[in-house]
C-alpha cells in the first residue's frame, strides 16, 4: 500500500506504524507521536490519510488523537474541527499544499511530510521552526 520508500523510512527510524484502507483514503497511523514544546501534550496519535494517488498527488491534512491544546490552552490555528475516522474521534490539522513546487512527486516522501507536519507544530506553538 505504501511506496517501499515510505515503510523503509518508518522502519529505519523505528517509528511505530500501521497501515490500512478506510474510505478510500490509505491510513497510515504513528501511535504516540511526539510532540515538541508548546502544547498541554507531550504526544499524540497522528494518522495520514493519504489518496489512492499518493505520492503522486499530494497529501492533504493531518489529525491527532487526542487532540492538541496549546499551553495558553487555546486550540491552534484551522484546527477545529473533529473528524471520526478507523472508529476514533480526530482533530483535524488543515494544512494544504496550495503553492506549485511544494509538493515534488518523486521526491517528496513520508520523510519530508513528517518533517513538514513536525514544522507546522513548531510554528502553531509560537517556535521558530
Amino acid at each position: 500500500m505504501l511506496p517501499t520508500v515510505d515503510t523503509k523510512f518508518l522502519e529505519e527510524r523505528g517509528l511505530r506504524h500501521s497501515v490500512q484502507v478506510d474510505g478510500g483514503m490509505i491510513c497510515v497511523l504513528l501511535p504516540d507521536w511526539k510532540v515538541p514544546a508548546g502544547y498541554q501534550q507531550d504526544q499524540t496519535d497522528l494518522l495520514l490519510r493519504l489518496s489512492q494517488g499518493y505520492p503522486d498527488v499530494p497529501p492533504d491534512m493531518w489529525w491527532c488523537s487526542p487532540a492538541l491544546v496549546l499551553t495558553n490552552g487555546s486550540q491552534p490555528q484551522a484546527t477545529e474541527v473533529t473528524e471520526h475516522h478507523l472508529g476514533r474521534s480526530w482533530q483535524r490539522w488543515s494544512r494544504h499544499f496550495n503553492n506549485p513546487g511544494i509538493w515534488r512527486p518523486g521526491i517528496d516522501s513520508l520523510e519530508s511530510y513528517l518533517a513538514r507536519i513536525r514544522g507546522e507544530m513548531l510554528r502553531s506553538a509560537g517556535r521558530a521552526a
